[in-house]
């Protein structure tokens, strides 16, 4: 069974004859999702404004099933069912009305509407100092997050997409992300070691793997009360948290260096992660006069 959301893009890709410029696509996309009441894609400010990660990756999928194909600037619907009768009404009415109002602009002119109207998406945008006016530009900057206090932040991705995740990020000012898995690997999207240095890279945040101070899967499998994930982290504690001291050393040194970074792992819950652990025991480190804010 295929999932709606990939329904919603390869509709798209049919109102407008079977072919969208990918920013374009992006851009439509992004203006459609304002109109659902539960957005089939999350974006992210990349460098030509709005974009999904999880749609560029439907779209990758859908190439190896013959549903679409790629040139360099381009994709192109080719398989031969109708997906526009086969979504909901009102996201029927909603493509419909996505045609009609944007249906003949260039993509030169829909980066400049979405950077006027959601000045947000266009703050790593490389273009948009040649499309915009200087006030128009002055409500970009406005939208970027600048932290003034160094601060160990910690986050978990459960629950939420590699987009959501991202912005997260990027509105707390993370330069730099510390994977703290002790395998680097998520079933879930967006979340394995290439995916997330690339996600990270493309929006100004830089990425390291640090896997000595996380657990191994093993000890994970039979955790189902609080009190299972407190014993845990009392073996943590006393092994993984003694025995790595030189990494949490370094830990201290990014962040004096970098001036806000994250440590990040899977738990959405601070209390059922080891993140909490060990960011308590870089916190007790000597030279360590910062804050501490779970995020």
């Amino acid at each position: 069974m295929m999932y709606y959301r990939r329904k919603i893009s390869m509709a798209l890709l049919q109102i407008f004859a079977g072919e969208l410029d990918k920013r374009t696509l992006q851009k439509l996309l992004f203006l459609l999702t304002r109109s659902q009441q539960k957005p089939s894609y999350d974006f992210v400010p990349h460098r030509y404004g709005c974009f999904s990660f999880q749609a560029n990756a439907d779209l990758c999928t859908l190439m190896k099933y013959n549903l679409v194909s790629e040139t360099e600037k381009t994709w192109k619907y080719i398989g031969i069912e109708n997906y526009i009768d086969t979504l909901k009404r009102d996201d029927r009415a909603i493509i419909e009305y996505i045609k009609q109002k944007y249906g003949t602009l260039s993509s030169n002119e829909l980066d400049r509407l979405t950077y006027q109207k959601y000045p947000y998406y266009a703050i790593n945008s490389t273009i948009a100092k040649s499309i915009l006016n200087s006030e128009e530009l002055q409500k970009v900057e406005e939208q970027k997050s600048f932290g003034s206090e160094t601060v160990l932040f910690t986050i978990g991705y459960e629950g939420i997409s590699l987009e959501s995740y991202i912005n997260r990020l990027l509105e707390n000012d993370i330069k730099l992300l510390c994977d703290v898995r002790k395998n680097s690997f998520s079933m879930k999207y967006g979340f394995s070691k290439s995916q997330l240095t690339k996600a990270c890279n493309a929006v100004g945040i830089k990425f390291i793997h640090i896997p000595q101070v996380g657990i191994n899967a093993d000890k994970r499998r039979e955790l189902n009360t609080q009190a299972d994930y407190d014993k845990l982290f009392d073996e943590y504690k006393q092994t993984v948290l003694v025995e790595a001291q030189e990494e949490q050393i370094e830990i201290l040194n990014l962040l004096k260096e970098e001036k806000r970074i994250a440590l990040t792992c899977f738990e959405a819950n601070i209390n059922q992660c080891h993140r909490k652990h060990l960011a308590e025991s870089i916190v007790g480190l000597q030279g360590f006069n910062y804050k501490l804010r779970h995020i």
